[in-house]
C-alpha cells in the first residue's frame, strides 16, 4: 500500500516568499504535480507531502448537517488535503457580527455550486437571504422560492441593495434607542444577508449602475455587519478593478471570508498587492485538469478519452481562514451531471419548508423619477371640460406596493405605527408585518416622502410640492 512521504524543510527568516512548484516536483521526480503539496509551517518550517494520488479527488457529497450553522457560527463546506474540515463563517457569536464575504473564481471553477451551499446553509440555519442572480437567474435557479428575495437584473439588484442599506440604518437607530451597541441574533431581528452572484456584471467598468452598486456594497460591508446585515459577493472577475475599484473591496475583504477558487494570474497579482494574501505566503496553482502528466507522445500513441477533462471544480484556498495557503476542496454539491431542469439533489438540500424572512418591497426604494418612468405615463391629461370629474376609484391594494399602501393610508396628521399597521392589514391587501413596515418606512424617509417622527411618534406624510 502506497504511503505519504513527508519532508520538513527549514526556511529563511520570514518564510518562503515564492517557489517554483514544477521545479520542486522535478526534484522529487514526481510527474503528476498535483500529488505534491507544499505548505508553510510554523516558524521557520515548510512541509512538503507527496501523496500516492491527489488527496482532494475523492470528495464525498455534502450533507444537510454540514450546512447547519454550529455554535461558533460556521458551516462545513469541504475538506483540506489532510482531511481537516473546511469551515466558512456566517456569524460571529462573540462579537454579534454578520460577515462580509467574497468568492472569486474563473468560469467553471465551482463558484455557483459553492453559492448554492451558502444559500442552503442560510435557509437551514434560519438566516434571511436576499439574492441577486445576475446571470438572469441561471447560476442558482434552485434558489427560486428558497430565499426571501430573488432578483435577476442589475436595476433590481440596486433596489435590493438600497433596501438592505435602509434596513441596516433602521436597525442602527432602533438599537441606539435601546442602548444596544451590537447585534443580538433574533432579538428582535434575524441575521440577514445580501448575496450578489455574478457581481462582476454589476461592478465591471461600463456597467450602468457600477458606482451606486459599489457604494451600496461598501456601505453594507462598513456598517451592516454590526447590526446583523451581511453582504457576500461571488464574481469571476480577473482583477479587483473590475469590481468597482480595488479601494472599494480592499478594506471590506481583509477581515471577511474570502474564498479563491481557480484563478487568473492578474487576479492573483492584485490579491497579493492588496494584502489579501499574507505577505511571504505562496499558493500552489490549481490546474484545470488534476493528475494530468505532461509528456511527449510517441508516433501513433493517442491520449486517453478523459486526458483533458476539467476535474478541479471546487478546489480552493480560504484566504482569510487559519490555513490560507493550504489547498482545500468543497464537498460535492448537487448532481455530477447536468440536469434538464432543477437539480433534485440541490432541491432536497434546501428542503420544502418556507425560507425565513419577507421579501424586500423593491418599489419602495425607487426614486420618484424612477417610479414615474416605471409608470410609463406621458403626463398629458385629457381635456374633458364638458363632464364633471368622475369620483376617485377605490385603490387596488392587491397590486399596490407596501410603500404605496402606506402613503395611501396615512392621513395628513399622521398615524402611530401600531395604528398604521392595523390600517394596512385592514385594507384588503396582503398582510404586512412590523419588520417589513419599519423597513419600508425607513426607505420612504430616505426619499423625503415621510417625515422623521417627533416626540409624539406619529408617522406623518410630507405633501408633494
Amino acid at each position: 500500500m502506497a504511503t505519504v512521504q513527508e519532508y520538513v524543510l527549514k526556511t529563511p527568516p520570514g518564510g518562503v516568499k515564492r517557489y517554483d512548484h514544477e521545479a520542486l516536483c522535478d526534484l522529487l521526480k514526481v510527474e503528476d504535480y498535483s500529488r505534491v503539496i507544499f505548505e508553510q509551517g510554523v516558524g521557520r518550517e515548510a512541509i512538503v507531502r507527496v501523496y500516492p494520488e491527489n488527496p482532494l479527488m475523492g470528495m464525498r457529497e455534502i450533507r444537510t448537517d454540514d450546512l447547519v450553522m454550529d455554535a461558533r457560527g460556521r458551516i462545513a463546506i469541504g475538506s483540506y488535503y489532510d482531511a481537516a474540515a473546511l469551515r466558512f463563517r456566517l456569524f460571529d457569536p462573540k462579537t454579534g457580527n454578520a460577515q462580509r464575504g467574497a468568492i472569486f473564481g474563473t468560469t467553471g471553477a465551482g463558484k455557483s455550486r459553492l453559492v448554492q451551499a451558502v444559500l442552503v446553509a442560510c435557509k437551514r440555519s434560519g438566516i434571511v437571504v436576499h439574492l441577486a442572480d445576475l446571470k438572469h437567474g441561471q447560476s442558482v435557479p434552485e434558489a427560486k422560492g428558497n430565499v426571501a428575495t430573488r432578483v435577476t437584473t442589475q436595476y433590481e439588484t440596486i433596489l435590493m441593495l438600497r433596501g438592505l442599506v435602509a434596513e441596516a440604518e433602521r436597525r442602527m437607530v432602533a438599537y441606539a434607542e435601546l442602548g444596544r451597541s451590537g447585534f443580538v441574533k433574533d432579538d428582535p431581528d434575524p441575521l440577514t444577508y445580501g448575496l450578489v452572484d455574478e457581481a462582476n456584471r454589476l461592478l465591471e467598468k461600463g456597467a450602468p449602475f457600477r458606482d451606486e452598486g459599489a457604494l451600496l456594497i461598501k456601505e453594507l460591508g462598513r456598517t451592516g455587519r454590526s447590526v446583523g446585515v451581511g453582504i457576500i459577493i461571488a464574481a469571476q472577475a480577473g482583477h479587483l478593478d473590475e469590481l468597482g475599484g480595488s479601494d472599494t473591496l480592499r478594506a471590506m475583504l481583509k477581515e471577511g471570508e474570502v474564498i479563491l477558487l481557480r484563478w487568473s494570474s492578474a487576479m492573483m497579482q492584485q490579491l497579493v498587492g492588496d494584502g489579501l494574501i499574507p505577505r511571504g505566503e505562496a499558493l500552489q496553482p490549481i490546474p484545470k485538469v488534476v493528475g494530468q502528466v505532461r509528456k511527449i507522445r510517441r508516433y501513433n500513441e493517442t491520449a486517453t478519452e478523459d486526458d483533458d477533462d476539467v476535474n478541479s471544480q471546487g478546489m480552493l484556498y480560504h484566504l482569510t481562514g487559519v490555513r490560507p495557503t493550504s489547498m482545500a476542496r468543497t464537498y460535492v454539491i448537487g448532481s455530477v451531471a447536468p440536469c434538464t431542469g432543477h437539480d433534485p439533489v440541490v432541491l432536497a438540500l434546501y428542503g420544502d419548508h418556507a425560507p425565513p424572512g419577507e421579501p424586500i418591497d423593491l418599489e419602495a426604494y425607487m426614486t420618484a423619477k424612477e417610479r414615474q418612468a416605471a409608470g410609463g405615463g406621458d403626463g398629458e391629461d385629457d381635456d374633458d371640460t364638458d363632464e364633471s370629474p368622475s369620483p376617485e376609484p377605490e385603490p387596488d391594494t392587491a397590486s399596490m406596493s407596501t410603500a404605496q399602501r402606506i402613503l395611501a393610508a396615512l392621513p395628513a396628521g399622521g398615524l402611530a405605527e401600531v395604528d398604521l399597521l392595523a390600517a394596512l392589514n385592514a385594507d384588503g391587501g396582503r398582510e404586512v408585518r412590523r419588520g417589513s413596515l419599519r423597513t419600508t418606512i425607513s426607505g420612504l424617509r430616505g426619499k423625503g416622502e415621510i417625515a422623521r417622527p417627533d416626540s409624539t411618534g406619529l408617522i406623518v406624510p410630507i405633501p408633494a410640492d
